[in-house]
């Protein structure tokens, strides 16, 4: 499988044809001038595996009083992902710009602030649970 590419490099133009890959070796076509290239091997990456905490079920998340959090007070999970951190308790008062959780997504730590100040009433997610979008996280009134 032969991929093909036009290049412009400081104002010279270069048609690249790139050939199969055999092991570590690739012949690249410039210009008509054929090349064999020898490619570094991919360095070995370290695999780790990684399993998510899971809290003891001692007790569910904890919830307002009445035994259901008011959603419409919710702050909600902004993408999919795997609660990493709770950096709150339910009677903790928060300042907008505050970071209550950390959801991991995509590879990436995120790190979710409260909305508005107020005062967190229910935490409704626990370490390592996966949430999906708009689910909610933790309640602030």
């Amino acid at each position: 499988m032969k991929k093909e590419y036009k290049y412009t490099i400081n104002g010279n133009k270069y048609e690249v044809a790139i050939g199969d890959v055999v092991e570590n070796m690739v012949t690249v076509n410039v210009n008509g001038e054929e090349y064999k290239v020898e490619m570094e091997p991919e360095p070995e990456v370290e695999k780790v595996v990684v399993k998510p905490v899971v809290a003891k079920p001692t007790a569910a998340p904890s919830e307002a009083p009445s035994g259901r959090a008011n959603s419409n007070n919710a702050l909600k999970a902004p993408l999919p992902g795997v609660i990493t951190e709770i950096r709150v308790n339910v009677g903790d008062e928060v300042q907008a710009g505050d970071v209550v959780l950390v959801l991991e997504a995509m590879k990436m730590a995120n790190n979710i602030e409260a909305e508005k100040s107020g005062k967190i009433t229910a935490v409704c997610v626990q370490p390592g649970q996966s949430v999906m979008e708009d689910d909610a996280l933790v309640v602030i009134e």
